[in-house]
């Protein structure tokens, strides 16, 4: 008790076996004060709450041929994982910039690195789309870059907040949107977009067989939240068994977020602006998730080599090891391709 009489303010305490928010329920999602939660989660082969364990990291260091002095761009920031290796190899004298539309993460993301060291004459975070490339290089007076990274994943700290919507195990609002400030919300979009659009939409973003019952379903409709869209989805295919039903779910959600965001849009002008950003010499390497992305990269790769805009590409796609899947589940599905400009 103080002087005055009055009693300190307790301190906070984790709310019993099954707290109800997310930041009390996941512990690791605050590093700092739980350093031995977050090394079980490591260690038990699963990515802790609000981090994110960047993929393929040395194959896409090799794949970039980083040395010291070198200047780049990672399009994709994120969580910095690969931009903190990749700053490791580019100093001295280098220089990267951070490209990301994230307006809640990207700060974060800006302080860990300069925690790590690296100040501005090393790092710039640049609050941009990856379509937007040739835009920030030329607002630099930069006419050539060695190097560009594109993560075309999604940050595991997204996907775990509820409160941006990417998923379907914890109720939040249907947003999905990587710049929460801009652009329609998933629950807005569904609710404007006909049933033909939303159908196109399941089978051009996730292949999804059941695409037109599903868009008669759901086209339309205004869902409160995430828990609220899943639900329908579950209804709608209801014949299907367990596995299916969920990995259903899975393809809409994925679907949704990819058009709420018109990642293929973006990555198509980023495939397009790529060799007027890169140096003779420079290169580009891209980590996708999605057969759409993989296809989008490989035929733009193939193209610049037949019209001599690039010299040398990667044999087919670079996969994650039996050992990194293992450690982190969601490398499975990540592809890498690189190419080399002329």
């Amino acid at each position: 008790m103080s002087d005055t009489g009055e009693r300190p303010p307790r301190r906070p305490r984790y709310s019993g076996r099954n707290p109800r928010s997310f930041g009390e329920k996941y512990k690791e999602s605050d590093p700092g004060r739980y350093p031995e939660t977050v090394a079980k989660v490591l260690a038990s082969g699963k990515t802790p709450a609000g981090s994110h364990v960047p993929i393929l990291v040395e194959e896409c260091l090799a794949a970039l041929g980083l040395r010291a002095g070198c200047i780049g761009v990672d399009a994709t920031l994120g969580y910095g994982g690969h931009a903190a290796r990749i700053l490791e190899r580019i100093t001295p004298g280098g220089k990267l910039l951070g490209l990301d539309v994230d307006p809640l993460e990207q700060p974060k993301t800006a302080a860990r690195l300069r925690a790590l060291g690296f100040d501005e004459c090393v790092f710039e975070a640049v609050r941009s789309n990856y379509a937007g490339l040739a835009k920030v290089l030329a607002a630099r007076g930069i006419e050539g870059v060695d190097f560009v990274l594109a993560d075309l994943g999604c940050s595991s700290m997204q996907f775990d907040d509820p409160a941006r919507g990417f998923s379907f195990k914890t109720a939040g609002p249907l947003d999905m949107r990587m710049n929460p400030t801009r652009g329609l919300t998933a629950a807005e979009w569904l609710a404007k977009v006909p049933a033909a659009k939303l159908a196109s939409t399941l089978h051009a973003h996730a292949d999804e067989p059941r695409a037109a019952d599903l868009a008669a379903a759901l086209a339309g409709r205004r869902f409160s939240n995430t828990l609220a869209l899943a639900g329908a989805v579950r209804v709608a295919v209801a014949g299907l068994d367990g596995e299916a039903v969920d990995l259903t779910v899975r393809r809409v959600f994925q679907a949704l977020r990819i058009a709420v965001n018109e990642e293929f849009t973006a990555l198509d002008a980023l495939l397009r602006v790529l060799p007027d950003c890169l140096k003779s010499g420079g290169r580009v390497a891209v980590l996708t998730f999605h057969s759409g992305e993989d296809r989008r990269v490989k035929k733009a790769f193939q193209a610049g080599l037949r019209d001599g805009v690039y010299v040398e590409l990667s044999e087919g796609v670079i996969t994650a090891g039996p050992e990194e899947r293992r450690l982190n589940p969601r490398s499975s599905s990540a592809k890498l391709r690189w190419a080399m400009r002329a």
